[in-house]
């Protein structure tokens, strides 16, 4: 899952207060929804979650959620009143080879290091799950319960009074889930010890550093970066080429099959079968059968 500010801006900066509240929302989205989530990385202008979700109606209420709130409690403390988003959120599917599960929590924890920010994944300020998944770091968060705040307008009563604890859970890879926890936590090492020392090759061959924490923390919110690297988002993410064929194959399956009842609601017919796990224009959800 991805999801990217407004024009990039650094409406995510890491902050004590930010931190706190964006692992409240999500905690609480992961509670209300029962998603399972595997990673999670917030940078400055966009976030990435690793997760497994039952059916789309799920993927869909559960990022509604954590969008929604996450834009009003940023924007809250920033003083950001126009749009938050760039778009909606992009889900892009993981196929079941441990080799692509693998590769896509490498992703995430390379976040930081990958832009030239930091050194290591470790050092980011914000919420980044790699100290969660090698020394067992908790990532606690505030919920502000608004609606209670809101109908006790006129109380002189401080904002703390309104907030509730929540705590985000990861949960292993589904290829990984089998393991012991000490045999998680090494592997989860090892991919960070491969990023850092990639990232010390890369310094060294070019001369550079991260720009670091203080720098990042010094950004103002509402400011938006010179360049925004961006490359096409793919379909899905494969290790084989059978895997991404037979993917490919199963979503235009899936996509005739839509069109086609649609066309048919479209000239008046009744009783329209649309394919199981899509949202038809005028109706509810089309769950799974079991």
């Amino acid at each position: 899952m991805t999801t990217r500010t407004i024009q990039g801006r650094f409406l995510l900066r890491p902050s004590e207060k930010l931190n706190a509240l964006a692992i409240g929302v999500i905690a609480r989205a992961q509670r209300r929804y029962d998603v399972s989530i595997h990673a999670i990385v917030i940078l400055s202008n966009h976030y990435h979650l690793l997760l497994s979700v039952e059916n789309a109606w799920q993927l869909a209420s559960f990022m509604n959620f954590i969008n929604g709130n996450l834009a009003k409690e940023a924007g809250r403390l920033h003083q950001w009143r126009e749009r938050f988003w760039g778009r909606r959120y992009r889900a892009t599917l993981v196929s079941q080879e441990p080799e692509a599960q693998v590769d896509r929590l490498r992703y995430l924890l390379a976040h930081g290091v990958k832009e030239g920010l930091v050194a290591r994944p470790q050092d980011w300020p914000g919420i980044h799950s790699a100290n969660a998944l090698t020394l067992g770091e908790s990532l606690e968060g505030l919920w502000i319960d608004r609606t209670r705040k809101y109908r006790a307008r006129g109380i002189e009563s401080p904002e703390s009074n309104f907030a509730e604890a929540e705590v985000l859970t990861l949960e292993p890879i589904p290829c990984w889930a089998h393991l012991s926890e000490p045999v998680l936590r090494e592997r989860v090492q090892a991919l960070l010890a491969q990023i850092e020392n990639d990232c010390r090759v890369r310094n060294q061959a070019a001369q550079s550093s991260p720009l670091g924490v203080q720098q990042i923390l010094r950004q103002h919110p509402h400011k938006q970066p010179a360049h925004s690297k961006r490359s096409p988002a793919p379909q899905f993410h494969c290790f084989a080429r059978e895997a991404r064929r037979a993917l490919t194959e199963a979503y235009r399956a899936f996509l005739l099959a839509y069109r086609s009842a649609a066309r048919h609601l479209k000239q008046g017919h009744r009783n329209v079968q649309f394919p199981e796990g899509c949202f038809p224009p005028p109706m509810p959800f089309v769950p799974m059968r079991p």
